[in-house]
């Protein structure tokens, strides 16, 4: 490395980072990517596990956006299947469709009713409140507490280590209440997931004279040793500049996987559990997202923690505060791109990632021009 001179150095081989590599390395840039783990693919990597069953390895990711110009970019990559995501809810033994929708309502309250029926009904149950301060004043203020302690509350004190109450408005403000019996996860034109797995999209991503990819490597430990115009960090924000206002806090998982001689496990590919009695937040059953055909199956429990890999910026006052001064910093360099989830400090989707890294590597492109 140290004898190459790069054009960009691209910290992390995440959507983010692969994205930005290639829309830049099609434009002439010699790109080097460092990354710390041993693979490509960020959190959106999977692999087949040691009995052949095609698992994501830090949890089931579904690719779905509204963005034309995003799905056909990574077309160009990967055919996508015609998988649309199903969430069920695991409330006292019983399952419910999820996000909260006619069905859910009606066999929660064990009536019959239409859309107007439920509307009219919510519109009793919900807390008449003037000025929303948080997540839970946003949830009750539209269905009520019953449905909040059901399905919205424990969950997300699972999730998140506090209460609905303790977490900015922003969180649970985009939550769907759907008055119809549209019972599928995402609302999006386009939904699915890599027909060969979210791999080989990456490996085709990064399949480029223009790109070397350099793994299990840390880049603080490399970067004064090689020669490069910018730099584009995907890490967190935090990390880069040596924690100097203090550590930000990022919620992670544990991931405890199952194999079951049995063709599956259970009968929907994801079931939450907002009981507070039951640790983990969600089982996942990844043949039903793949397709895949095998006489064995296998789950992953998630239990939330604040240990492993950093995955979720945690949405609070004082977090968001604590970013700002870091963004503050960041806004005094020059040529030092900040992007994704960990860059940002703020949780986007796989759409929005690749989206920002097009968005970009087209300002660097432009810029150089």
């Amino acid at each position: 490395m140290s004898k190459m001179k790069y054009d960009i150095v691209i910290i992390g081989a995440g959507i983010s980072g692969c994205v930005t590599a290639r829309r830049l390395a099609d434009a002439g840039f010699k790109i080097l990517i460092i990354e710390k783990r041993g693979q490509l693919g960020g959190n959106c990597a999977d692999e087949f596990d040691k009995h052949g069953i095609l698992i994501h390895k830090y949890g089931p990711h579904i690719f779905h956006t509204n963005y034309e110009h995003v799905y056909k970019y990574l077309k160009k990559f990967t055919e996508f299947s015609n998988y649309k995501h199903k969430v069920l809810s695991n409330h006292k033994g019983k399952l419910y469709p999820i996000p909260i929708n006619l069905k859910t309502f009606n066999k929660f309250y064990h009536k019959n009713f239409d859309s107007e029926g439920m509307k009219k009904f919510l519109d009793e149950k919900r807390e008449k409140i003037d000025s929303i301060k948080n997540s839970r004043d946003v949830v009750v203020s539209r269905i009520g507490v019953e449905l909040y302690d059901a399905f919205i509350k424990h969950y997300t004190k699972k999730q998140w280590d506090c209460y609905p109450k303790d977490l900015d408005k922003s969180v649970l403000e985009r939550l769907p209440i759907r008055f119809d019996e549209n019972d599928f996860y995402f609302d999006d034109k386009y939904q699915g997931i890599p027909v060969n797995g979210f791999f080989n999209m990456f490996h085709k991503l990064v399949e480029s004279p223009n790109i070397t990819i350099v793994f299990n490597t840390n880049y603080k430990n490399v970067i004064a040793n090689i020669k490069f115009s910018k730099i584009i960090c995907t890490a967190p924000i935090d990390e880069y500049f040596n924690y100097k206002f203090g550590k930000l806090k990022y919620r992670s998982l544990k991931f405890i996987f199952e194999t079951y001689d049995t063709e599956f496990f259970q009968e929907n590919s994801v079931i939450n559990y907002p009981d507070p009695d039951i640790p983990y937040t969600r089982i996942s059953e990844f043949k039903h997202i793949t397709g895949q055909k095998h006489k064995k199956t296998t789950i992953a429990k998630e239990i939330p923690t604040w240990v492993n890999e950093p995955m979720y910026p945690v949405p609070q006052k004082e977090t968001k505060e604590l970013y700002l001064k870091y963004k503050e910093l960041a806004d005094k360099l020059n040529d030092v791109y900040f992007i994704g989830r960990l860059g940002l400090y703020k949780y986007i989707n796989i759409d929005v990632a690749c989206k920002e890294a097009l968005d970009l590597g087209d300002e660097i492109i432009q810029g150089n021009g």
